[in-house]
């Protein structure tokens, strides 16, 4: 469930890939590495991200890889088919990801979603590892939001801003009944991956933003403001001016936001 424009998914990539553990992403490779190939499912695929973080690292493996990417927006995938549709074996699913009784998960080796389970709720997560652990399917899922933001320079505001933050991060984001898992996410899946007998591996992965990313930046700042000007009792002058505050510095500080990168595969 991407729910986010190409623009958006184009903008931010570039540090998702940076981002991504390469000890777990080459991992995940090596468990696609079957003699009869291999089939990997991407849950909320957008243009295939994935896709290209992946390959990148083992472009001759790809030709070995069944990719079924499965998105709720048909303009995505249609994009994701338009990059990609002639060098890989591709299957584009439009999906609403919310019914996972109806994903197309059959004969998945591994399922994969990059920047997902941090907006999905326990509910979600727990009728999906029970799906996958009933026919042997591995998970990979990068870049799950940690609850960890630092800016340089600092800002008075900055704490309370990132309290507010992941407090909106654990409400509901209509992925599965209830709140969003949120900063909890990774925990979560190790905790239930761990009870289905999966051997699970979990790295950091967080954007490391500087200069040279100050146009994703600049939407990151004015995403937090809008996520917490309402309902955390958070001075609405304050907050601005906390805002201005950060872009007048978009282009020449820095900012890290953590993520982790997990991969669970049957034992």
């Amino acid at each position: 469930m991407s729910g986010f424009s190409i623009s958006w998914l184009d903008l931010r990539e570039s540090a998702d890939h940076a981002a991504r553990d390469k000890t777990l992403t080459h991992a995940a490779l090596r468990f696609l590495d079957k003699p009869h190939g291999a089939l990997l499912v991407d849950l909320g695929a957008g243009t295939g991200s994935t896709l290209r973080a992946l390959s990148a690292l083992a472009p001759v493996q790809r030709a070995y890889i069944v990719w079924r990417l499965v998105d709720h927006d048909g303009a995505l995938l249609d994009e994701a088919l338009r990059r990609h549709g002639n060098e890989c074996v591709i299957e584009d699913h439009q999906n609403d990801l919310r019914h996972v009784a109806e994903l197309p998960l059959g004969g998945a080796t591994l399922v994969s979603a990059s920047a997902l389970f941090d907006l999905a709720s326990r509910d979600f997560v727990d009728t999906l590892l029970a799906r996958l652990h009933k026919q042997g399917t591995g998970l990979y899922a990068a870049l799950n939001y940690d609850g960890r933001t630092e800016w340089t320079p600092a800002h008075p505001l900055d704490d309370a801003v990132l309290q507010a933050f992941n407090k909106d991060q654990r409400t509901g984001k209509g992925l599965g009944e209830g709140a969003a898992l949120g900063p909890d996410a990774t925990g979560y899946l190790q905790r239930q991956c761990t009870a289905l007998d999966y051997a699970v591996h979990i790295e950091d992965s967080p954007w490391v933003l500087g200069p040279d990313d100050a146009a994703l930046v600049r939407e990151l700042i004015a995403g937090i403001a809008r996520a917490v000007a309402v309902g955390y009792d958070l001075d609405a002058e304050a907050l601005l001016h906390w805002k201005t505050f950060r872009l007048a510095n978009a282009a020449t500080g820095t900012c890290v936001v953590g993520h982790q990168d997990l991969l669970a595969v049957p034992v």
